[in-house]
């Protein structure tokens, strides 16, 4: 009896060791109607996430990715929070990603990030409602409004804030810079005044800033956790907000969350509160977070270009001097903001190498047979823009702060084959003309008026997303 009891022991043992063996062998030698770009899938489930989220402290290519181009080329497949994935960094592939999205390929981003922003995010829409959405947003952030309300207030809110941190002996930059968009987007979006509200909404943001990006484990301790925790406090309070609005019978539309509110009230309405909730998270973070940060690593760029910082310079007080007396007060005109050329160039040059968005996903919808290799259906796409920015082949000398490589280039209105820093296709973002607003108007009145020296800090990470571990301190001096 003790005998056949072993046999049988040691039957399930080596059933299951074959049936493991089989599984991994499944996992790394996939199933599809074709070639598949070379690379591999990492272990089972895991994949190759650790590696993917490795710190890199440069602002080259993560060495994740510039390992494998080294060795399977621009086109390869890995496998990241147990997804397959096709990797790109070929701009001919790219621009097809874009250019084919709701015919070959949708948006898509792995289940973690689903989680963070959202099962009703707007990257997880799609079509009609996606472009619904979108009109709507443009409504605040479009060109007609950025003239002639937010130039304005955009205009006084880095004058404010650049005087008041004159008067500190030292501001941690990232963090000032992200109060001072957020304080000023969150009012256009939800009226919040942080003065006048017993909630510390940016609060919760910073803490799901810390851990969006992240190995995703959700425990206590982890920056994925604080993560999740941030989302839920401040949805927290959209919910109430919403809730009190709706209550309200009458109420005068005074922000973009009334805009959304009007929209639900409607006898058929398109919206539901879901999407209209996911919707305000996504815009809140995005207004302020990715723009603080080219803006801040742009600041110790020009700090450590001063051929750069003085071209900048002679460019700004010119439309200072060119304004009538007494209109320096009036503020930044769009005309003036127009004739900006140098500053564009040097903006584009902040966030090309800011890198804010380390990859950019999309899933096929169908098998797609693309330079001799096929991208099964159901697999994810990540188009890498750090891989196409920091291209040799594309921009010489890519790691160096050169604005004027962008000299009589085409002015950029969406997203090329070598350039997507703003995202590309249906999806190019559209919160780019206000971030240009914001930085160049920061940038005028930074040269126009103030000196500034490092006081410590101004290392960066990226894990992959961009980060400064230490702060960027930096001292402001005004210039009379």
């Amino acid at each position: 009896m003790e005998t056949l009891v072993c046999v049988a022991v040691w039957a399930v043992a080596m059933a299951m060791v074959v049936a493991s063996v089989m599984w991994a062998y499944r996992w790394s030698h996939p199933r599809a109607n074709g070639r598949l770009p070379p690379g591999s899938l990492g272990l089972p489930l895991l994949g190759e996430t650790l590696q993917f989220f490795a710190p890199n402290t440069t602002c080259d290519i993560s060495p994740f990715v510039k390992e494998r181009l080294n060795r399977y080329g621009s086109i390869f497949k890995t496998s990241v929070v147990g997804r397959p994935v096709v990797v790109t960094a070929d701009p001919e592939l790219n621009y097809y990603v874009f250019q084919q999205e709701g015919k070959l390929f949708e948006s898509w981003y792995p289940d973690t990030f689903t989680e963070i922003f959202g099962r009703d995010n707007v990257g997880s829409l799609h079509g009609f409602m996606y472009k619904y959405l979108k009109s709507l947003v443009l409504r605040l952030y479009g060109q007609e409004n950025l003239r002639a309300v937010l130039l304005d207030e955009t205009d006084r809110a880095c004058r404010a804030s650049l005087a008041s941190w004159a008067a500190q002996p030292s501001v941690e930059l990232k963090d000032s810079i992200s109060a001072m968009i957020f304080d000023l987007t969150a009012k256009k979006l939800i009226s919040y005044e942080p003065s006048k509200s017993s909630e510390n909404l940016r609060k919760n943001f910073v803490a799901f800033i810390r851990g969006l990006i992240s190995f995703p484990v959700d425990i206590p301790g982890t920056a994925y956790h604080e993560c999740m925790k941030g989302r839920r406090n401040a949805m927290k309070v959209l919910k109430k907000m919403m809730r009190e609005r709706m209550e309200e019978p009458g109420r005068q539309c005074e922000d973009f969350f009334d805009v959304l509110i009007e929209e639900l009230g409607r006898e058929k309405p398109v919206l539901t509160e879901g999407i209209a909730l996911d919707l305000m998270f996504v815009l809140l973070f995005a207004s302020f977070e990715t723009t603080s940060l080219a803006l801040t690593l742009g600041v110790r760029l020009l700090a450590e270009n001063p051929t750069v910082l003085d071209a900048l310079t002679e460019e700004h007080e010119a439309i200072v001097r060119g304004r009538k007396e007494g209109c320096d007060a009036a503020g930044l005109t769009w005309a003036e903001y127009k004739s900006m050329t140098f500053t564009s160039q040097v903006t584009l040059e902040m966030v090309r190498l800011a890198n804010i968005v380390p990859g950019i996903f999309r899933k096929a919808l169908q098998d797609i047979e693309f330079k001799g290799y096929t991208i099964p259906a159901g697999w994810g796409v990540m188009v890498c823009p750090p891989a196409v920015h920091l291209n040799p082949e594309i921009y010489e000398d890519p790691l160096a702060f050169n604005p004027w490589r962008w000299q009589d280039k085409v002015e950029i209105t969406g997203g090329s084959k070598h350039f997507m820093a703003f995202g590309g296709g249906l999806r190019f973002c559209v919160g780019t003309d206000l971030s240009k607003v914001l930085i160049a108007t920061f940038i005028h009145h930074l040269v126009t008026k103030y000196r500034w020296k490092t006081v410590k800090g101004g290392n960066i990470v990226r894990t992959p997303g961009l980060s400064f571990p230490d702060g960027f301190h930096v001292q402001f001096f005004p210039k009379n």
